[in-house]
């Protein structure tokens, strides 16, 4: 306890020679003769504290003084002449260092002055031309980087099989040696020790053998012994060859730097020294040796910018190069994903030379055929793989590098790209790859032509169903014509309905629920519900589709704002129902009620909303029990709270009350949402007091009366000391305005305060947080005291009603 001696005595000498015995109002008096901060006035305090200002005059120097530079007459300068340019500062006689070692000539002036308006305008158009050039030479952001492609294909491309990797660096004699029967996890752990490996022979300066690594590694790019593997061993593989033609790099760069600093980025070949060039000369000698086609290939890719340090051509002159050495693999699947790293490595080191690029995705149409050739049909035979499954393999491929030819394209491109489709009788593993690469303004545009071309596709090399996915992706970034909107969504769905396996319907359905919510109203969202609910009710396959169905109610949220209108939906709370495990319906019903509480403005009485809004509290407090973190239930908390305070029944009082009484029964388990209500209903007593402006009706105090029960029932209950001493404070508070004298409730809520005031404990623990009563009791009994006080004075004058 806090003591202050002065106004103890002051205290004290009041208690003894009164005859005041009631300890509450001892309380009041004892209040009375705490110190009070005194009033200050902090504007006049801070300019005393100020510094004195003192005046300067413009004609006293002062270092950061501007100079004024006026313009004269000037002459064209020979060499021996000078201008008749007069520098000088306002109204001051000082001499300006600059201008007294340029014999009073301004250079900039002198330049303004002299330029001629023609050459100006001339290099202004050269500098913006140049700014645009160097634009072209380095990718934006708002190109996707490799990085957040290579966990999707990892994810997507695995195996049950059993994999094998040849070695020839498991020992110092260079035999090698085949590891066989290695799970997926166990390839992946041996290709990252071999990462690993190049790394420490680097370090150790093991040159040769960190090449032998690299070598061998890509030679693993050759087999496609377990084919459905190949796109994630291809991330693996290439994550080496980025990583050795980092090293090489940096290793010349170091080379460059002597005693100079470092180089700039935009370094020319004449700034590079003779050992440099020899070194990265020779790197290249040596990969030149290299027998085998594709390692041979990847290894001079890993190190194309190398080419910088050799002569200001050497990246236009290689990349034409390797394109046609890619021309010499046989297998169309390791082709097309060493045409991938080429576009790859050519998007980072020359992003402006687009003819590469373009050369290597024609040549891959040019190899089309093979994938239906006898030795591909040999190999899916003997390795038990489909057609569809097969083509699914080239999508990584072809997806990156019509996105290396799509950057910053313009819209004609992709009307070449499309008539191309069409002569290859439109292929819809090429049209699937265009939709995804190209800008979605541009396929949204020619929606109607897509979907004309998808209907002509061959349905037994690739789905259907995956090209109105990809239609419908960039339908929902982009919008169509809207003359076309309509039609586009019947012709997409005419397809969607039919799928009969539940996954494949339910991925193309995700997408196409965004488009429906976009363009149309509730009437067209209700209808695919009703589609989605028949397709995926059967053998409860709703199961194993909750990712995506949490994706439709999410997109479905962020359309609808109107509740009203939502839940007036036929078909809303039956697709809720499909949400059978408890902890996605949970989700679900938070992600509803953050909607609600964000987007909805004004208070509601809506019988619809109200009665889908408590199912939808009532199951999230329901999940609470014993094991919940206590975070959690805040969370679930903050959101039913946010939900009572958005019920109003505007004058109807006792529907108002009816609602917080039903609230009460069920989220009785989460303390907050029951402070909430009673708060909410010393509020409506408050209210009806008001309007009732002081003078009570039998019927008023009645009513009056029935909040105070609430309270006094409720607040029992909580098991948080403090809050049961602030709301019987509250109550108290309450019941004493509206006059409720005679029911006893008053005495009662003080009665327990003093009670709980005078435990013993000294402190307690609440929610993780060491509370001493000693710091909460000093601002309640300030109010209590006098509250107290006040009734023991009003207690000769009770008015009953």
């Amino acid at each position: 306890m806090i003591y202050f001696p002065k106004y103890c005595l002051v205290y004290k000498h009041v208690c003894t020679y009164t005859s005041v015995t009631d300890a509450p109002i001892k309380l009041f008096l004892y209040s009375c003769f705490l110190r009070h901060p005194r009033s200050r006035n902090y504007t006049s305090e801070f300019d005393s504290c100020r510094l004195e200002a003192v005046p300067v005059e413009f004609g006293d120097y002062h270092p950061l003084k501007p100079i004024t530079v006026t313009e004269s007459k000037t002459k064209k300068m020979g060499r021996k002449g000078s201008t008749s340019s007069t520098s000088s500062s306002s109204s001051s006689s000082m001499i300006d260092p600059l201008s007294s070692v340029l014999d009073g000539t301004d250079p900039l002036s002198l330049f303004a002055a002299t330029a001629d308006p023609v050459t100006t305008a001339a290099n202004t158009d050269t500098t913006r031309k140049k700014r645009d050039k160097d634009d072209s030479l380095v990718v934006g952001s708002d190109f996707e980087p490799w990085s957040s492609k290579r966990g999707e294909i990892l994810a997507r491309y695995t195996t049950t099989e059993k994999l094998s990797i040849v070695s020839a660096l498991l020992n110092d004699f260079g035999s090698q040696k085949e590891l066989l029967n290695l799970t997926q996890q166990d390839y992946m752990n041996r290709i990252e020790d071999l990462n690993q490996s190049l790394k420490d022979a680097w370090a150790s300066d093991q040159k040769v053998k960190a090449l032998k690594i690299v070598i061998q590694c890509s030679k693993l790019l050759s087999d496609t012994t377990v084919i459905q593997f190949y796109p994630s061993k291809f991330v693996l593989i290439t994550d080496i060859l980025d990583t050795f033609g980092k090293l090489v790099y940096e290793r010349i760069l170091s080379m460059c730097l002597d005693n100079r600093g470092s180089l700039p980025d935009n370094f020319t070949p004449e700034s590079v020294n003779d050992t440099a060039k020899e070194t990265c000369l020779n790197w290249f000698f040596k990969i030149a040796s290299i027998r085998e086609l594709i390692p041979r290939f990847y290894v001079e890719a890993a190190i194309l910018k190398c080419n910088k340090f050799l002569s200001k051509t050497g990246i236009s002159e290689c990349l034409p190069r390797l394109t046609a050495m890619i021309r010499g693999i046989g297998d169309p699947l390791v082709a097309v994903y060493a045409r991938a790293y080429l576009c790859r490595v050519g998007m980072e080191v020359a992003p402006h030379l687009k003819e590469s690029l373009n050369k290597n995705f024609f040549d891959f149409l040019l190899t089309f055929k093979q994938m239906h050739g006898d030795t591909v049909q040999n190999q899916l035979v003997v390795q038990c793989v489909e057609i569809p499954s097969y083509l699914t393999l080239y999508s990584p491929a072809i997806d990156w590098i019509l996105q290396c030819i799509a950057y910053r394209a313009p819209e004609v491109l992709l009307t070449e790209m499309m008539e191309r489709c069409k002569k290859l009788g439109n292929n819809a593993l090429l049209l699937n790859s265009v939709m995804s690469a190209f800008r979605a303004e541009f396929i949204a545009a020619r929606s109607m032509d897509f979907i004309g071309m998808i209907k002509e596709c061959d349905e037994s090399g690739f789905p259907k169903h995956l090209l109105f996915r990809s239609l419908g992706l960039n339908l929902a970034m982009a919008d169509p014509p809207e003359c076309d909107r309509l039609q586009i969504l019947n012709e997409a769905w005419k397809v969607i309905t039919k799928l009969k396996n539940p996954q494949d319907y339910i991925n193309c359905a995700e997408v196409w629920v965004e488009y429906t919510c976009r363009h149309f109203t509730k009437r067209e969202v209700n209808t695919v519900l009703a589609d989605v609910i028949k397709h995926m009710t059967p053998d409860r396959a709703f199961e194993d589709a909750y990712p995506q169905l949490h994706s439709i109610i999410q997109k479905i949220i962020t359309y609808f704002h109107d509740f009203s209108v939502l839940f007036s939906a036929e078909k809303f709370l039956p697709f809720l129902d499909m949400f059978q495990k408890e902890s996605v319906r949970v989700e679900v019903c938070k992600c509803i009620m953050e909607a609600f509480i964000k987007h909805q403005q004004d208070a509601t009485k809506d019988p619809v909303i109200l009665n889908a809004l408590l199912h939808v509290c009532k199951t999230m407090h329901d999940s609470v029990n014993a094991l919940t973190l206590e975070d959690e239930k805040r969370m679930l908390a903050s959101l039913i709270n946010g939900f009572i305070k958005m019920v109003s029944f505007g004058r109807d009082f006792e529907q108002q009350l009816s609602f917080y009484v039903e609230a009460r029964s069920m989220f009785c388990n989460l303390e907050p949402v029951l402070v909430q209500l009673v708060h909410s209903v010393n509020q409506l007593a408050m209210e009806t007091r008001k309007v009732m402006k002081g003078n009570h009706s039998r019927k008023t105090a009645a009513f009056v009366r029935a909040c105070v029960a609430f309270c006094f029932i409720t607040i029992p209950s909580l098991t948080s000391i403090f809050a049961r001493l602030n709301l019987y404070l509250n109550s108290g508070q309450v019941a004493l305005a509206n006059q409720c004298l005679s029911q006893g409730k008053i005495g009662v809520c003080f009665n327990c305060i003093i009670i709980l005031s005078c435990q013993k404990t000294e402190y307690y623990y609440e929610s993780h947080k060491l509370h001493y009563y000693e710091n909460i009791l000093w601002w309640l009994f300030s109010d209590f005291s006098f509250v107290y006080v006040y009734r023991r004075i009003n207690e000769a004058h009770v008015v009953t009603f």
